[in-house]
């Protein structure tokens, strides 16, 4: 009925659509022993001669919902009115019919995860039982009849429906006629196989068919134009997005990157800074058991019409306004105080299936909390249990634009000091969002391919909290007037960072361009393997290059100040910081090296201004920690490093989420008035929790696997809980651990047993105020029982 919901494990569907037939009561009676059977009347044993499908003998142990379904009233003493069959009754008994109306007893869709469809539709690896298909290819559907389907004088055709108010003019409901000869891009349905009173079908669907949940009608009549009857199917179909199929726009032409974009229900998010780079494991998952139902269920909550679920486009960007749940109620509460008292911190999650199962267990409650990577790992998982390909994607140094300006704007005033209120834009040590890949007919030849989607709620895009899908190809050329949100993810990877200084008079002059301050290390899995892929050169031109700069220049001239680059400003002295090998570690003294140089051939003074804050990992600064100033002079050519040393005992108290932190140097060149500035990101290194397996795996036989930890400050570690899990090993849960002391070691041995055969990964985290950040992973190999 219009405003039901089709759900992936419903009972029986019967009379869900507008104009269905009413469902036939059922009674059925269970002889028990010792009871004496009851004879059979002659109009029951007439009726079972004309349909013995409908009128097979009970099992006392079926289910009646599965195996009764449904039982016709018994025929009265016919009428002299006319009658489409025509009675011979001898002996009180009911001989035969001239002819017998067609009619559907079973529909056995063939759902089977071991099956033929479910094998060659990719769809094998759900959990789940029901028929799982991709658009723009064939699948199979079994139908016992009541009698032999005869070509000449019998029709059948198929209702596929989908949505509250399925409309054909909509394709929400399919009719898919019986032919001949099955042709690509329609819906049709030939008979493959005949044997006695069932028939195999064929059916094919266009490479456009909208995706979503349906339910199944067959109607089967005769060429006499007599009142048909119609059979409704208690299981529903799941129609996907195809990236096998070469006519669907998701279309993905390399085998191994559908594995890994498709198929991989494992990945590796990346953080950190862009020199201390961090990799964590992530189960999407996006294949146990009630993802797919819980992808459906957002889908639905989400609003969109379901006609609109065809256009791959379309669907992403509505995903991408539903994984947060700033607007409209979606999957995920976004969180960056530090305080998450009444919900999971962001980083103790390793997995998307927790969240999705929970979200839709509470028919749409928003869990918390999350940050960018989370919103990240579940938008991949619900991309690729639609059959979008999917993968997350992290950006080091990520501008937020917050005025269009294509720029990242810092605003000092007349002692160089920084303007708070106006200092909007920020650059964060990290961003994750996601690629995904489709083709982009709604924009010129050569912008398919990947296209950037972000789901964690920064800027509103048309009055919602969304980004995307922009493509890739139009970022790396500065084409922001492409749709969707293009500026605005060129500015996370491609701006330059203007600083600029307040006049006598109020206004503003632009002293300094910073042209490599952003959008470096762009990262993401690499196909086949858990080692890091560096795809920056997708997003942008080499820094530098005359091919980049065209681009920034030409992205400027659509943004809010187009008149930023209009006269190039003097560079003859430039400072850098360093450090040493992977950086500072947590509860040590953070040391860094400031390498100046004079790149002219004459003697050069500055003083450098320096600060070093505490930040959150988006680029928001919690506070400043010490501040101090450095008279620097340098000969001509001259190059100078400098020492600069954090003590621990200065930052143990001060620091938030991501143990981030920013030193910001800035000075004038005494000669030239050149300004000199540099902003670098760092992070104090945490350490990893070590996963050992102990045991033999295989299927159905317990094992188990030591968890170590050893606490690297010298200090009690408050309230510490380890979050362990492993698809096809265990399911994920919590393990309260409570205060550990200074420089103390904590080992936890998880047991359990492995329900699936292959390469697993457990994966756990530790979840603490003082410490975040602390992970650690283990492959194990199931063997087959």
């Amino acid at each position: 009925m219009p405003g039901e919901r089709l759900s992936v494990r419903g009972m029986s569907e019967v009379g869900r659509f507008p104009g269905a037939a009413p469902p036939t009561r059922v009674e059925l009676t269970i002889q028990k022993d010792g009871e004496k059977k009851q004879e059979e009347g002659g109009s029951r044993r007439w009726f079972k001669k004309m349909c013995p499908c409908c009128c097979k003998r009970q099992n006392s142990t079926y289910d009646v919902t599965d195996k009764v379904e449904f039982v016709k009233p018994s025929v009265p003493t016919p009428t002299p009115t006319p009658e489409p069959a025509k009675l011979t009754v001898e002996n009180g008994e009911a001989k035969e019919m001239e002819e017998v109306k067609l009619s559907v007893c079973t529909v056995d869709l063939l759902s089977s995860k071991t099956g033929q469809n479910r094998k060659e539709h990719h769809t094998d690896l759900f959990q789940e039982d029901e028929m799982i298909i991709r658009r723009g290819q064939t699948f199979q559907i079994e139908l016992e009849l009541n009698r032999p389907f005869s070509a000449d004088n019998d029709q059948l055709h198929l209702d596929l429906k989908t949505g509250p108010l399925p409309l054909v003019s909509k394709g929400t409901h399919v009719i898919v006629p019986l032919v001949d000869h099955l042709e690509d891009e329609r819906w049709e349905a030939k008979i493959v196989e005949q044997n006695g009173n069932k028939i195999k079908l064929s059916v094919n669907s266009p490479a456009r068919a909208v995706i979503g949940l349906y339910g199944l009608t067959v109607t089967t009549s005769t060429l006499k134009g007599e009142a048909a009857n119609t059979f409704n199917s208690t299981k529903n179909i799941v129609m996907l997005f195809n990236p096998w199929c070469e006519e669907d726009t998701v279309f993905l032409d390399d085998e191994e990157e559908r594995k890994e974009y498709v198929l991989n229900d494992i990945g590796r998010i990346y953080y950190g800074t862009e020199k201390q780079i961090g990799a964590r494991t992530w189960n999407f998952g996006q294949f146990h058991e009630g993802v797919l139902e819980a992808c459906l269920f957002i889908l639905e909550k989400s609003g969109m019409p379901p006609s609109g679920q065809g256009d791959a486009v379309n669907v992403v960007r509505v995903l991408s306004a539903m994984i947060n749940a700033q607007d409209d109620l979606g999957v995920l509460v976004g969180n960056w105080s530090g305080d998450y008292f009444d919900g999971v911190s962001p980083s103790a999650w390793s997995s998307s299936v927790e969240i999705l199962r929970k979200y839709h267990s509470s028919n749409g409650t928003p869990v918390s909390y999350g940050q960018c990577w989370v919103f990240s790992g579940i938008t991949t998982t619900v991309l690729r249990c639609l059959g979008i390909p999917a993968r997350s994607v992290t950006n080091f140094q990520s501008a937020h634009d917050t005025d269009v300006s294509l720029t990242t704007d810092v605003y000092l005033d007349e002692d160089m000091e920084p303007i708070d209120y106006l200092n909007s834009d920020s650059v964060w040590n990290f961003h994750v969002w996601n690629d995904c890949w489709m083709a982009r007919q709604d924009l010129p030849p050569g912008h398919g391919g990947w296209q950037a989607v972000d789901s964690t709620p920064q800027e509103t895009s048309q009055g919602t909290f969304r980004c995307g899908p922009a493509s890739v190809n139009a970022i790396r050329s500065g084409q922001v007037y492409l749709k969707h949100d293009t500026p605005f993810v060129f500015a996370e990877v491609n701006s330059d960072k203007i600083y600029w200084q307040r006049n006598q008079d109020a206004g503003f002059t632009q002293i300094y361009c910073e042209k490599k301050a952003v959008g470096h290390h762009i990262s993401t899995k690499a196909v086949g393997s858990d080692e890091r892929a560096d795809i920056t050169h997708l997003y942008k031109h080499q820094e530098g290059s005359e091919e980049e700069r065209i681009a920034v220049e030409t992205a400027s001239r659509f943004g809010s100040k187009p008149d930023t680059y209009s006269s190039a400003l003097a560079e003859d002295v430039s400072v850098e910081v360093k450090m040493e090998g992977e950086g500072p570690r947590m509860g040590t003294d953070a040391k860094l090296s400031i390498v100046v140089k004079n790149l002219s051939s004459q003697p050069r003074r500055t003083t450098l201004h320096s600060q070093v804050a505490v930040m959150y990992y988006t680029g928001v600064l919690k506070g400043t920690i010490r501040k101090e100033q450095m008279p620097v002079e340098l000969l001509p050519n001259e190059e100078k490093t400098i020492d600069w040393v954090l003590p621990y005992q200065q930052y143990q108290n001060q620091l938030v989420d991501q143990a981030a932190l920013m030193l910001t140097l800035s000075g004038r060149v005494t000669e030239t008035q050149q300004v000199v500035a540099n902003q670098t990101t760092f992070r104090l290194r945490t350490p990893d929790l070590n996963i050992t397996p102990l045991g033999d795996a295989i299927v159905g036989k317990e094992m188990a696997a030591k968890i170590t930890f050893t606490n690297p400050l010298p200090r009690i570690l408050k309230g510490v809980v380890f979050r362990v899990e492993g698809l096809g090993l265990q399911k994920g849960h919590e393990v309260v651990v409570g205060d550990v002391g200074g420089h103390s070691t904590v080992t936890l041995t998880e047991h359990f047993i492995p329900t699936q055969p292959g390469p697993r990964k457990l994966v756990a985290s530790l979840d603490c105020k003082q410490l975040t950040q602390v992970h650690g992973v283990a492959d194990i190999v199931v063997l087959e029982k």
